[in-house]
C-alpha cells in the first residue's frame, strides 16, 4: 500500500492549504468557484427544484457570508440535506455516499492529521494501493481534495455525502481530544455518575441537532406520515412511514443512539431520565417554511428507548370529503346522517384507516357560529377554531368517559369522541344521543358492521343501539397510483380468479415508477369506503341479535356498497391497483 515517502508531507500539506486560501480568500467567493457555484444553482433552476427568487436568496447568502451554494441551500431550507447532496452528486457525476459504507474504524493517512480531516470537513471511506476514496458535502470546492492528492500518492476519489453524515463520522471515527465519544460510550453503559449531564451535553451537540434537523426534514420531504427510531442492539434503525408502507431511512449507529433519542425527548419536553416507562409528547417546527406538528411516543425496548413521531402538517391536509375520495353520492349520504339533530355517526377501521381525519372534516361541516362543539381526544392532533378540544389525561382521571360526562354540563350542541374503548364511553355516548345530541366518534373494528356486535359485546342493549345510531362508515386507504407512469393492462380470467373475481374486468393498472414517485409508482393515499344504514330490516336483525355476516349480507341486499367492491372500482378508474384493494380488504 502506497504512502507519503517524506516526513515533511504534514507540512507540505499545510503549505498548500496556505497557498489555496492566499489564492482563492473565500472558496465560494473566487470567481472560479463562483463560476462552479452558480452552474449548480443554475442546474436546480433547471430541475424545477429551484425557482429564480429562490435563487437570488441564494446568490444573496453566499455574497454576504463566503457560505457554499450547498450550503445556503440547505441553511433557508429550500432543500433539505439529504436531496441537496443528490442534486450535487448528479450535477457532478459523482456516486452518492451510502451510510452502510462507512468504515467501522479509521482509515490512517500518514501526513494528513485527523485536525485537517475535521477542519476540511472530509471522511476518509476506503483506501487501496491507488485509491483514497473520501465523502465530501461541497464536491464544488476542490481545495481538500488537491490537498490530499499532493500529500500522498493515491488518486483521490470523491463521493458526495451530507454535512451531517460526514459530521457523524468524523466524530466518531476521528474525535478530538478529550472528544465525549467515550463518555457517549460510558453512558452507554450506565458508568458515569452524571449519566443525565451528559446525555444533555450530547443531545446538545452540533451534529446530533443537525442529524436530527435532516432526519424530520427528508421524513417531511418523502410526505412520511410517521417517523420510527427503532434502538436495536448495534445500531438507531431510521424508518419513515410512506403512503402506509414503511421504508428504512437511514442507520445511526449505536454511539449515537441515546443522543438522538434524548435530543427528540428534549424538544417534546419530556423526561430523559425517564426510560423505563412510555412517554408521550409534542413538538412544533418549522421545516421547508413550513409549520408542523410532531406527536411523539416513546416505549422502552430491549436495547433501549424506541420512539415514533406522527407528523401532522397541517398545510398539506385539506379537510373536507372530496379530498378525503368521498364520491358525491357517498358524501351526500354522509351529510344527510350529519344533518339529523340528534343520533350517533360512528367511523370504523383499524389503526391508521383516516378514521379522525374522516372525523375532522366532518366537524368541518358541522362548525357553524351557532353550534358548540366539543370534542375529547387522545391527543388532539389538528386544532379548528371555533372548536372547543380537550386532550385526555388518564393519569388525572381525564378520560374519555369522564370528559364526555362533563360536556353534557357544559351545554354542547355536537360532541366528538375520539374513540369508544370500553362500556362506560359507549353508555355515556348512547345516553348523550338520546338527550339531543349529534354524537361523531370511531371504532377499532374491521367492518361497518362489526362495530354493531362490537357495540354489543360491550353490554349495550340492543334497543338502544336501534334507536342511537345514525350511520358506521367503514373505512380503509390505499395507495394512488402515479397519474405520470402508470401502466394499463387487461387481466386474464386466471388472474381475476386467482383474486376470487368472478366478473369481467376490461381494464386494470400497473405501478411503474418514474422520478415524480420516486420510483415506487403511487403518490397519496385515498379512501375506499362503506356506509352502514340502519333500516328497518337490519334494526330486526339487531334485536335478534344477528351475527356480522348476517348484518352486512342484509346492507348489502338493501344497496350498500362494501370496502371491497368500492376498492374493485378505483381499480378499475386507475385510482389504485387491485393488489392494494385486496392489501387493505381481505387477503387474495
Amino acid at each position: 500500500m502506497k504512502r507519503t515517502s517524506s516526513s515533511s508531507d504534514e507540512s507540505a500539506a499545510t503549505e498548500l492549504r496556505s497557498a489555496e486560501q492566499r489564492r482563492y480568500g473565500s472558496a465560494c467567493l473566487a470567481d472560479e468557484h463562483r463560476t462552479a457555484h452558480e452552474g449548480f444553482i443554475g442546474h436546480l433552476i433547471d430541475l424545477r427544484r429551484l425557482s429564480e427568487s429562490a435563487a437570488t436568496r441564494v446568490r444573496r447568502v453566499i455574497e454576504d457570508t463566503g457560505e457554499c451554494a450547498v450550503g445556503s441551500i440547505v441553511k433557508l431550507g429550500l432543500l433539505s440535506e439529504a436531496a441537496a447532496a443528490d442534486a450535487q452528486a448528479e450535477y457532478l457525476h459523482l456516486q452518492r455516499a451510502r451510510p452502510e459504507i462507512r468504515p467501522q474504524v479509521a482509515i490512517e493517512l500518514r501526513g494528513i492529521s485527523a485536525h485537517f480531516l475535521r477542519e476540511q470537513e472530509v471522511l476518509p471511506l476506503s483506501l487501496s494501493e491507488s485509491d483514497l476514496t473520501v465523502a465530501v458535502w461541497d464536491g464544488l470546492n476542490e481545495f481538500a481534495i488537491r490537498a490530499l492528492s499532493f500529500a500522498g500518492e493515491w488518486r483521490v476519489v470523491p463521493v458526495i455525502a451530507t454535512r451531517s453524515e460526514i459530521e457523524l463520522g468524523l466524530r466518531e471515527l476521528y474525535p478530538e481530544p478529550g472528544d465525549s465519544r467515550a463518555s457517549q460510550e460510558a453512558v452507554q453503559d450506565g458508568t458515569l455518575d452524571d449519566e443525565l449531564d451528559q446525555l444533555r451535553d450530547l443531545a446538545s451537540d452540533a451534529p446530533v441537532i443537525r442529524l436530527v434537523q435532516r432526519i424530520v426534514s427528508d421524513a417531511v420531504a418523502r410526505r412520511s406520515s410517521d417517523i420510527h427510531l427503532e434502538a436495536e442492539e448495534r445500531t438507531l434503525k431510521v424508518r419513515f412511514r410512506v403512503d402506509g408502507l414503511l421504508q428504512t431511512a437511514e442507520i445511526v449507529p449505536a454511539s449515537m443512539r441515546d443522543a438522538v433519542i434524548s435530543r427528540v425527548k428534549i424538544m417534546a419536553n419530556l423526561n430523559i431520565a425517564e426510560r423505563r416507562l412510555p412517554q408521550d409528547g409534542r413538538i412544533r417546527v418549522t421545516v421547508q417554511g413550513k409549520e408542523i406538528d410532531f406527536r411523539v411516543a416513546t416505549t422502552p425496548t430491549l436495547h433501549g428507548e424506541s420512539m415514533v413521531l406522527r407528523i401532522l402538517d397541517r398545510q398539506e391536509i385539506t379537510l373536507d370529503f372530496t379530498s378525503l375520495g368521498f364520491e358525491a353520492v357517498i358524501a351526500q349520504q354522509l351529510r344527510g346522517a350529519l344533518a339529523k339533530p340528534h343520533g350517533i355517526v360512528l367511523v370504523s377501521g383499524p389503526t391508521g384507516s383516516g378514521k379522525t381525519t374522516t372525523l375532522y372534516a366532518a366537524l368541518r361541516e358541522l362548525h357553524t357560529p351557532d353550534k358548540k362543539i366539543l370534542t375529547i381526544e387522545d391527543p388532539v392532533e389538528y386544532t379548528l377554531d371555533g372548536l372547543n378540544q380537550v386532550h385526555v389525561k388518564p393519569s388525572i382521571g381525564l378520560t374519555f368517559a369522564s370528559a364526555l360526562r362533563a360536556f353534557l354540563r357544559q351545554d354542547p350542541d355536537i360532541m366528538m369522541v375520539g374513540e369508544i374503548r370500553d362500556r362506560e364511553t359507549a353508555e355515556i355516548a348512547i345516553q348523550a344521543a338520546l338527550t339531543g345530541h349529534l354524537l361523531l366518534s370511531t371504532l377499532h373494528t374491521n367492518s361497518a358492521a362489526a362495530a354493531i356486535t362490537r357495540l354489543l359485546d360491550m353490554g349495550i342493549d340492543d334497543f338502544l343501539l336501534t334507536s342511537t345510531l345514525n350511520l358506521v362508515i367503514g373505512q380503509r386507504l390505499v395507495r394512488r397510483l402515479c397519474e405520470q407512469c402508470r401502466d394499463p393492462y387487461a387481466p386474464s380470467a386466471e388472474v381475476l380468479r386467482h383474486f376470487g373475481l368472478d366478473e369481467p374486468i376490461e381494464r386494470l393498472y400497473h405501478p411503474r415508477g418514474c422520478k415524480r414517485c420516486e420510483g415506487t409508482g403511487y403518490q397519496g393515499r385515498t379512501s375506499i369506503l362503506e356506509l352502514f344504514a340502519l333500516t328497518d330490516p337490519i334494526q330486526k336483525l339487531i334485536l335478534s341479535r344477528a351475527d356480522a355476516n348476517a348484518l352486512e349480507g342484509a346492507a348489502v341486499e338493501a344497496g350498500m356498497r362494501t370496502m371491497f367492491r368500492h376498492g374493485i372500482e378505483r381499480a378499475m378508474d386507475g385510482t389504485t391497483t387491485l393488489e392494494e384493494v385486496l392489501r387493505v380488504t381481505r387477503a387474495p
